[in-house]
């Protein structure tokens, strides 16, 4: 992770518990700016592509700040949820995000017109959604512990997993080129598939499921170069899987120690050589995975770091 020139500088942006979002160099660890969150914690937090919006998912609304400047209040509202909002994502061309809550609903808002312009009921607490990298479909996870797809065109859900009945789960990640699913649990499982076009038709392929922590999988993410998974959990530690045969077999590779409380969320630089952390000891860390220490420590939060947003590419 470099540190660019201002018109391509990194983003890094943590908040949480103490209703406050902050600004960080990444490198120095300085905090740049801090902005008041005071509707409710912060959730999620999605940065936008082009590095001009923060996205902040609380309880029950969501707020979009700018990035680059020092405007403290929120430039957009988007307001339709009832309960918390747990999942947050931005389309590759940032024309529009979908949120998912507890409120049982996912929602696909324009950025520039800020309405509902898509709401699916799945009657239970929606735990995350991402957007596939096709854009055309959606993937959640929620409380029953069901993994659904959504197509945007069709406007329905075309595949469902339950890989554990009445287990939630907790995260979906998925590869940079849509060929595999991982979904987290809190069991402390996770779960891989390979996604298989078979004509118009996708096919879901159970390939490998791992024990990977003793307690809850907060978060899972599939790094940029699809080799490495994080998973972040109860148990205070972050794991580091490698898929070495990229034929979706993963296996223990690193623990990264240091939070002292649990690990809510995680991101990858873009060149999948650090990661992100934020935790429930008022932390964020920075973490070299090549040698699995922590090479900056974020401090400032006055409650938990329940989310963590990195955007370190290139414009």
């Amino acid at each position: 992770m470099e540190q660019q020139s201002a018109s391509t500088e990194v983003v890094l942006a943590t908040a949480g518990y103490d209703h406050t979002i902050r600004f960080w160099e990444a490198l120095s660890g300085i905090c740049l700016r801090t902005v008041q969150h005071p509707d409710s914690q912060v959730n999620r937090l999605a940065i936008s592509p082009d590095k001009r919006y923060l996205a902040a998912a609380g309880n029950p609304h969501v707020r979009l700040y700018e990035v680059q400047t020092n405007n403290p209040n929120p430039v957009v509202n988007f307001d339709g949820h009832t309960g918390n909002v747990t999942a947050i994502a931005y389309q590759s061309a940032g024309r529009w995000i979908v949120t998912g809550s507890e409120d049982g609903t996912i929602k696909i808002w324009d950025v520039r017109a800020p309405g509902v312009q898509r709401d699916y009921e799945l009657k239970v607490p929606v735990n995350d959604v991402i957007i596939h990298p096709n854009q055309g479909e959606l993937v959640s996870c929620d409380q029953s512990g069901s993994i659904k797809v959504w197509d945007l065109s069709e406007n329905l859900c075309t595949h469902e997993l339950l890989p554990e009945e009445d287990v939630p789960a907790r995260s979906v990640s998925m590869a940079a080129d849509g060929s595999m699913l991982i979904c987290s649990n809190n069991k402390g499982n996770f779960y891989v598939w390979k996604m298989k076009e078979k004509g118009d038709l996708t096919e879901l392929e159970a390939v490998q499921k791992v024990n990977a922590h003793s307690k809850y999988i907060t978060k899972c993410v599939l790094s940029p170069d699809t080799r490495s998974l994080a998973t972040c959990s109860a148990d205070n530690t972050v794991k580091i899987w490698e898929n070495v045969n990229n034929d979706g077999q993963f296996s223990l590779t690193k623990k990264l120690v240091g939070h002292q409380r649990w690990v809510w969320d995680c991101s990858f630089s873009a060149d999948s050589a650090y990661l992100i952390t934020g935790s429930s000891d008022h932390t964020a860390r920075l973490w070299d995975l090549n040698t699995s220490e922590t090479i900056r420590t974020y401090n400032g939060h006055q409650k938990a770091v329940v989310c963590v947003a990195l955007h370190d590419v290139s414009l």
